[in-house]
């Protein structure tokens, strides 16, 4: 089977290896060549070339450029995992004949596949809250962040309105506001709202919900205060990855039954054998949905699917693999 994967950065890089391990057949189409042994390259724009004879296509580009990408081939016919947060997303996108499954990473992604389980076993939610963030292991002196997936998506995240639910009725609230501390497997850290809910919003019925972003004490305050003044370009450079130094990826998700019953995950990965913990966190849940859906051809028709809307086994079966793979996955705990 072939595989197109459009964009090799940080997170796109280990999906490609692991799809390679694999043994599919994969072809990377990036900008840039990603060096990435067993694959085919091509070097060039992602969007205008010809992908006809892909068995399924990853959509792993930035932004609003992803979302060009997909919109781009939702008419084609063809199988699309887009993994590109856009604030322009795929279930707006009219006169589809593609089948499409997007978000497909740990959050969004494996938070809406935990608070599905949980709604096809105990029904309507009282409350979803998920709690996730990348961050540097130890606080600096400067921003105490490096940006783990594209920087540019990062301050979108900070910039972009946030839609939550109060009392069963989807709200919008400031980015960054209900800033709180909040423990994180024994390390006191910030969290504030963002804006990361998307297809849950509708996917997943519950009275309250909303997604915080998670960060060091002092980092959003900085931008806060800044925030009117910050070059981009000078940020991006700013949070630049930086791979020798050791980081985590942390993300707890709790669903509060009607009948008060609490059930929390708890998800930590440090990264290993050179790729972050972002990049295995997202990736894994990419490459093993894009594995589950070539070895289930018929798994949906055509349209567009969010990861609530895939079937409890092939979550499962995630959830193990990731584990499998060294992440640490807790639950669910029940309180």
């Amino acid at each position: 089977m072939i595989i197109h994967c459009l964009g090799g950065g940080l997170v796109g890089s280990f999906v490609i290896r692991r799809l390679i391990n694999a043994g599919y057949k994969v072809h990377i189409f990036d900008i840039d060549d990603v060096g990435i042994k067993g694959a085919i390259m091509h070097v060039g724009d992602a969007i205008t070339v010809d992908h006809s004879d892909a068995d399924l296509i990853i959509n792993m580009l930035p932004g609003e450029i992803g979302h060009l990408a997909t919109a781009a081939l939702s008419n084609t016919g063809q199988r699309i995992l887009d993994l590109s947060f856009s604030v322009s997303t795929p279930d707006n996108l009219e006169n589809v004949t593609s089948t499409i499954i997007w978000d497909v990473g740990i959050a969004p992604g494996l938070s809406n596949m935990l608070l599905s389980m949980a709604v096809r076993k105990y029904g309507a939610l009282k409350q979803a809250m998920i709690k996730v963030g990348g961050n540097p292991s130890e606080m600096d002196d400067g921003w105490s962040y490096m940006a783990p997936f594209s920087p540019t998506d990062v301050i979108a995240e900070y910039t972009r309105p946030a839609r939550i639910i109060r009392n069963g009725e989807i709200q919008v609230v400031p980015a960054m506001s209900d800033l709180h501390k909040i423990n994180a497997n024994g390390r006191e850290m910030d969290a504030f709202l963002t804006d990361g809910l998307r297809s849950i919003l509708h996917g997943i019925p519950a009275e309250e919900m909303g997604e915080y972003t998670v960060r060091w004490p002092g980092h959003i305050q900085r931008y806060q205060a800044e925030q009117d003044s910050i070059v981009v370009d000078d940020l991006i450079e700013e949070w630049k990855f930086d791979v020798n130094r050791p980081e985590f990826t942390w993300m707890e998700v709790t669903a509060v039954t009607l009948d008060d019953l609490k059930l929390k995950w708890i998800v930590e990965d440090q990264g290993l054998d050179g790729d972050s913990s972002m990049a295995r966190t997202t990736g894994l849940v990419t490459a093993q949905t894009a594995i589950a859906w070539l070895n289930q051809p018929d798994l949906f028709t055509a349209g567009v699917y969010s990861p609530e809307n895939l079937p409890n086994e092939i979550i499962q079966l995630i959830i193990e693999v990731m584990q499998a793979e060294g992440v640490s996955i807790k639950g669910p705990i029940i309180e």
